[in-house]
């Protein structure tokens, strides 16, 4: 039984903890600080860290893998085209890992930054995806390094996944991203619903994860682009029409990064 956690970090990161609650092992996602988990094993003294996956070079996910590694001992998984400090196995599209019981299958999604992976388990009952900053819920990551036309057959590749799937995303960025969801779809009667639910949660300082892929393919209007509605507030931001389902979600990427 596989147990997960968020740990916050910084002003709205996750890192995600997953508990092998039998063996009492555990594994963290994206470990940007490495006081939360210190923290969380100071606590908790019977418990080992046997396993750091990462998604993507930036520091904010990777701050903290060289000091867990030290203290623990733990195997580091991360992306083979980018610089992961620690790095015990490069991953590539296509790889599969075993972490805590578990079968990963490694998916390449490039557009965030060039090598970015994700990482998806079918295994469990409810399948799981730790997307870091490609998918995020109600919405997806900046282009920092790469383009539309690498993002966004990324997101498609997540977005098809088993709708059940559980999307455990990097960021507390929802009640945002969905303020941009009814600007693009203010009919959508599932955005409206989802952005007063999440208001509610953030009222609270509550999460607003886990999503799932099904909530995201009704509620993300980055994975729906070929949804006339959505093209159309596309075309009225860019002043003209975009052919392509590449071109509908750059015009809403660029539109979200000055929103």
């Amino acid at each position: 039984m596989i147990q997960i956690d968020a740990l916050p970090a910084f002003s709205d990161n996750y890192i995600w903890l997953l508990q092998d609650t039998a063996k009492r092992r555990c594994a963290v996602v994206d470990p940007g600080d490495a006081g939360p988990v210190e923290r969380w094993l100071a606590a908790n003294p019977d418990w080992i860290l046997s396993d750091i996956l990462v998604t993507h070079h930036h520091n904010d996910h990777v701050g903290g893998v060289e000091r867990l590694k030290q203290l623990t001992g733990a195997k580091v998984y991360g992306p083979a085209n980018e610089q992961i400090p620690a790095r015990d196995a490069a991953l590539a599209d296509g790889d599969e890992i075993s972490v805590l019981g578990l079968a990963f299958q490694v998916i390449g999604v490039p557009g965030h930054t060039l090598g970015h992976i994700a990482f998806y388990s079918a295994q469990p009952a409810t399948p799981l995806l730790f997307s870091g900053d490609t998918l995020f819920a109600a919405g997806c990551g900046r282009m920092f390094e790469g383009t539309a036309e690498q993002m966004h057959p990324s997101l498609q590749r997540l977005a098809a996944l088993p709708a059940h799937t559980e999307v455990y995303c990097a960021h507390e960025y929802t009640l945002s991203n969905l303020r941009f969801a009814k600007a693009v779809e203010p009919q959508n009667p599932h955005v409206l619903q989802r952005f007063d639910e999440v208001t509610r949660l953030r009222a609270d300082n509550r999460i607003t994860l886990p999503s799932t892929i099904g909530l995201e393919r009704l509620t993300n209007p980055f994975i729906r682009t070929t949804e006339t509605s959505v093209k159309q507030k596309a075309d009225e931001w860019k002043g003209h029409s975009n052919t392509t389902h590449v071109a509908v979600f750059a015009a809403l990427r660029s539109w979200k990064d000055t929103f």
